[in-house]
């Protein structure tokens, strides 16, 4: 077997693998063996070929791999689903207690429940989306 197939197979294995992991650091090393299948390809003996991928792999290690982490573990700057309903407006359709209620967001219906169970929400009012708890979002009325 060609050395080149076989550093392929050895970036494929790592690929596979950091699929797995999600560390970044397999596939800074799956990347190392690509470009030193290259270079089998082209025709370097064995202990060039082992020289590219040490220096590869430390380069990419030493250097891209932090760079790659610090943007995977940046925070989200956007909220989807649920998280992006609260902090926002609502409008009551029916009355909202402490044990139930309905409210528009955005144009859908959800149900409600009052944030304090003493407080009785009349419809019309406007209130705010204090969480979502499940399908039934927890408003408090703005004054």
């Amino acid at each position: 077997m060609d050395l080149w197939l076989i550093w392929l197979i050895i970036a494929a294995v790592l690929a596979v693998a950091e699929i797995f992991t999600l560390t970044a650091a397999l596939a800074m090393l799956s990347a190392a063996a690509l470009i030193t299948a290259g270079s089998a390809a082209v025709g370097l003996p064995l202990p060039f070929q082992l020289l590219v991928f040490t220096a590869v792999a430390i380069a990419t290690v030493l250097f891209v791999r932090p760079i790659a982490l610090r943007h995977l573990l940046q925070p989200q700057v956007q909220r989807f689903g649920t998280d992006a309903l609260v902090g926002r407006a609502a409008y009551v359709v029916s009355e909202v207690t402490g044990l139930g209620g309905r409210i528009r967001i955005d144009g859908e219906e959800w149900t409600a429940r009052a944030y304090d169970e003493t407080l009785v929400i009349p419809a019309g009012k406007t209130v705010d989306v204090i969480e979502i708890n499940g399908a039934t979002a927890i408003v408090y009325p703005r004054d």
